[in-house]
């Protein structure tokens, strides 16, 4: 019995090794699938009428990340930003995902709206043709 707990030692061993090559997430918090209302309600956002292709994904070790991606009408984005956060910044270019033709960024400096459970929020929107937005949402603490 005392002979088997070196062995026991050295295959947990190799398996930690393994995983830590092997995974990109290798301490845990890998993304998990979750309703997209529960992703954007964690940043104070609803999810806009007509979109769709929706995939939402949280992230949770140290931090919590929630994360939607989801094409929607191009004509709607600008009320659907400005109904979800009125008193929040404008769109910007600066600060934006490759490819993105505007963004919206909210953080601790006082730019996130009261009551939400994400210290920022980071909105992308990039125009895919004359119809369509796809939207890359994400809200985390930090």
């Amino acid at each position: 019995m005392i002979a088997a707990v070196p062995a026991v030692v050295a295959v947990w061993a190799v398996a930690v090794v393994v995983r830590a090559v092997t995974s990109d997430y290798p301490l845990g918090g890998g993304p998990e699938k979750v309703p997209c209302a529960e992703a954007l309600a964690f940043g104070g956002a609803r999810l806009p009428d007509g979109a769709y292709e929706t995939d939402c994904t949280v992230r949770a070790w140290q931090d919590t990340y929630y994360g939607a991606r989801f094409r929607m009408p191009r004509a709607d984005v600008g009320a659907w930003l400005r109904n979800t956060y009125p008193a929040g910044p404008g769109p910007t270019t600066e600060l934006c995902d490759d490819g993105a033709d505007f963004c919206v960024n909210m953080s601790t400096d006082g730019t996130v709206p009261p009551g939400i459970d994400a210290d920022a929020v980071q909105i992308d929107v990039t125009y895919e043709d004359p119809a369509t937005a796809y939207v890359t949402f994400g809200a985390f603490t930090v």
